[in-house]
């Protein structure tokens, strides 16, 4: 009884990463659940003493679990490797791990769903390396491929996933521009009440030094307050981006004096920054679109 004891309380100190490794393999909290659960009556049946690394056993346990719940779901069709040509797979060569990194903590909803489209293969390749860094010779016996192969599977994945990331970001993009036009269009012909309705009533209007030398407020706060002060004026102001961000700037003979730098919640402005300063509109990268 002692040494069960101490089992299930070696397994309780993994739980959590367990469960973290489940999750992104499958999307779903029960399912995780389940998988982790299960891998437990599998480690209360085995002969722990002849694990020498228990974390490492129960990582490719659960890994093990997931594959074979992913490849049981209805519908889910699993492309075979070796039926591609070798150009479809190709590895993309050395990949830095700092953006591997930055990849790996960007899951979220939006991801899981990109997640769902991949393999079984795939997505447990990618996420044992990519997320939780596992070694493609300890992931190769899991997927029952080659390290090789796994390589080019993780490879294939983190491009899909990456392909996405840049739909998700020009879609959002997209829609900023269009609230940022609505917003100048609504400014200019003295629209108040469209104005109320692109800036989100919590929205606070902020210019640094300079331009609030030159006559902006240096704050407003509510949306109302930052309507009433547009109200009528930005006749001047041109459409730009803001280090790849939509935004707006005021111009004069094509050299920007003052960036409109806007921030976004859901479908209204959030917060608008007025900057003149021209140490910050150099770094900030302005461009102008129109003119």
């Amino acid at each position: 009884m002692e040494g069960q004891d101490w089992l299930a309380q070696q397994f309780e100190g993994n739980r959590t990463r367990l469960t973290k490794v489940a999750f992104q393999m499958l999307g779903s909290p029960s399912e995780a659940d389940d998988a982790v659960q299960e891998t437990w009556l599998r480690l209360s049946r085995a002969d722990a003493g002849v694990i020498d690394n228990l974390a490492g056993w129960l990582t490719t346990v659960v890994a093990h679990i997931c594959l074979d719940m992913l490849r049981s779901r209805k519908g889910r069709r699993e492309e075979s490797l070796e039926s591609e040509a070798p150009s479809q797979i190709a590895d993309d060569g050395a990949t830095d791990p700092e953006q591997e990194a930055i990849l790996a903590d960007s899951i979220g909803p939006a991801l899981l769903v990109v997640l769902d489209l991949l393999t079984p293969p795939e997505r447990v390749a990618f996420v044992l390396h990519d997320m939780f860094g596992m070694p493609f010779e300890e992931i190769a016996p899991i997927i029952g491929r080659s390290k090789a192969a796994s390589r080019q599977l993780a490879s294939r994945a983190r491009r899909r996933v990456r392909g996405s990331e840049k739909g998700r970001t020009a879609g959002r993009h997209q829609t900023e521009r269009r609230i940022v036009d609505a917003f100048l269009a609504a400014a200019r012909n003295a629209d108040f009440e469209q104005l109320l309705a692109m800036l989100d009533p919590d929205c606070v209007l902020r210019s640094d030094e300079l331009a609030a030398s030159m006559g902006s407020p240096k704050l407003i706060e509510g949306g109302s307050g930052v309507a009433g002060f547009f109200n009528g004026k930005a006749a001047g102001a041109s459409r730009a981006t803001i280090g790849g961000v939509p935004g707006a700037a005021w111009a004069l003979h094509g050299t920007v004096r003052v960036a409109f730098r806007f921030t976004f919640k859901e479908e209204r402005i959030l917060g608008i920054e007025l900057i003149a300063d021209r140490t910050r509109i150099e770094e900030l990268n302005v461009e102008l679109l129109d003119g």
